[in-house]
């Protein structure tokens, strides 16, 4: 999707990974890292987004990336405005383009966007005016590309070389934004063994995730990975899905201690959360000595401060 970077290169809007640059990837990964801090410390502030807003456009329920943006936007100086749409003219009846337009007059410089709708933020990023940037905060089941940025950075901190990787990924693969968002970015830093592991009726289209192997038995997608990302299973799309309630699926699909030992002994094990305790994952392994869970959370604010760096940094103030 080259419409997402300007002619220089650099990245202007961010709506999917599918076909990003590596470089470009690792930029903003180098980036991030640079601004990660240990838990405890005093967090990275700068002045660079003085004079900037940037508005937080949710549409859907979120507590880490809302609140990670927000954070983001602050210590880059810039100022933010979060539009609950329950309280906007949405709710009234004006449509997301003219809820942007009004946004837009009022000097915003970048829209994040999280909408249920698949093709909100891509539509709004093909109408914005030119110095207006627009940032996918989570499309429908399309992508989450931060999230998959901030998922590629735990990696690289655990297990920087990607090309000797096995990655299983595993749960609702059929309906996941951030499942999606991972393979793009994992094929892009070279991951050749990628693995999906779901039930059958999670399974995503046989077209989609090429290359993936596709696995319908925990035990057999596990073996010998290094990385194990579990994804959140929503408890209506167990009934939806005609799948078995959530005790049965935890006894075929849960990541327990004793699953997990069937991946290599130093793999990690990820997950975006929220997650539900007992149905995809045991607290023992959630908060066990292999969770790299809460340094994904940890590394959702350098990512989205690198990526605002990126997009309205570089830029004239107009």
């Amino acid at each position: 999707m080259n419409e997402q970077l300007r002619a220089d290169g650099s990245l202007r809007h961010l709506i999917t990974l599918e076909n990003l640059p590596r470089p470009l990837i690792e930029r903003l990964l180098d980036r991030a890292q640079s601004l990660v801090r240990p838990l405890g410390a005093r967090p990275p502030v700068s002045r660079a987004l003085a004079g900037r807003t940037v508005a937080n456009l949710f549409t859907e329920p979120s507590t880490r990336t809302r609140v990670s943006f927000e954070l983001a936007a602050k210590r880059l100086g810039a100022e933010v405005v979060n539009l609950e749409v329950q309280l906007s003219s949405r709710v009234k009846g004006e449509s997301m383009l003219d809820t942007v337009f009004t946004l837009q007059s009022l000097h915003i410089d970048a829209l994040v966007i999280r909408d249920a709708e698949p093709g909100v933020p891509g539509t709004v990023a093909a109408h914005v005016a030119p110095h207006v940037s627009v940032l996918s905060a989570g499309e429908a089941h399309v992508g989450h590309p931060t999230q998959g940025l901030l998922d590629a950075l735990t990696i690289r901190q655990h297990k920087p070389n990607f090309e000797k990787l096995s990655i299983a990924v595993v749960g609702d693969i059929r309906h996941s934004r951030v499942a999606r968002s991972a393979f793009h970015v994992l094929r892009a830093l070279g991951v050749a063994d990628l693995r999906i592991v779901a039930p059958p009726a999670l399974m995503p289209e046989p077209g989609e995730f090429p290359g993936c192997a596709r696995h319908t038995t925990l035990e057999s997608g596990l073996k010998d990975a290094d990385v194990v990302m579990m994804l959140r299973i929503q408890t209506e799309r167990i009934a939806q899905a005609d799948l078995p309630d959530a005790a049965r699926y935890y006894a075929s699909y849960g990541l327990t201690s004793e699953r997990l030992a069937l991946a290599r002994p130093d793999a990690i094990v990820m997950h975006p959360q929220p997650m539900n305790r007992g149905i995809e994952i045991a607290s023992e392994v959630a908060d066990g000595p292999r969770s790299v869970i809460r340094d994904q959370v940890r590394n959702g604010i350098a990512v989205r401060m690198a990526v605002l760096n990126e997009v309205l940094a570089g830029r004239s103030a107009g």
